[in-house]
């Protein structure tokens, strides 16, 4: 496959002290070594990854706005804006680019408040509870996805 697959990485609030925030849910290995770990398995499967993390909503907003025409696929941990942000929402509804939402912890066997998500209903898929594996599965479901896609549109007979 030539297609290369451009992928943003979105990680929201607090997101950027994992490693060192509740480890007995987030476990040990920060986001930096998340990310890294992700560029490394990502070359091997023809996609070129990109990541924000910001505590900021209108940052992630921003980022999902200039995605447009740009981005293939988005993997979005909200991270607390999953609860809260319809603004975000909107923002993924606008660009028009399918997103895998992902959560570290099990967010259904947490506090009430935490099982509902504005972003769920309009995602191509969760992940939920698989720790930080959840980013390679969401990647690997891409890859699947899109490859799958390119092949199917080079295999067409006129």
């Amino acid at each position: 496959m030539n297609n290369i697959i451009h992928v943003l990485i979105i990680n929201g609030p607090n997101l950027n002290l994992l490693g060192t925030r509740e480890t007995n849910i987030y476990g040990h290995e920060t986001l930096s070594d998340l990310i890294e770990n992700m560029k490394k398995q990502s070359k091997k499967d023809n996609i070129s990854l990109y990541h924000i993390q910001s505590n900021s909503e209108h940052v992630l907003i921003d980022k999902i706005h200039s995605a447009k025409n740009k981005i293939n696929y988005i993997v979005i941990n909200p991270a607390a804006f999953t609860h809260t942000s319809i603004a975000i929402r909107d923002a993924l509804i606008a660009v028009d680019i399918p997103f895998i939402e992902v959560h570290i912890s099990n967010i259904f066997a947490r506090e009430s408040f935490r099982s509902h998500s504005w972003l769920s209903d309009i995602s191509q898929g969760v992940i939920s509870g698989l720790g930080l594996d959840g980013y390679y599965w969401a990647l690997k479901t891409i890859s699947n996805r899109l490859i799958h896609s390119y092949q199917n549109k080079s295999n067409k007979k006129f």
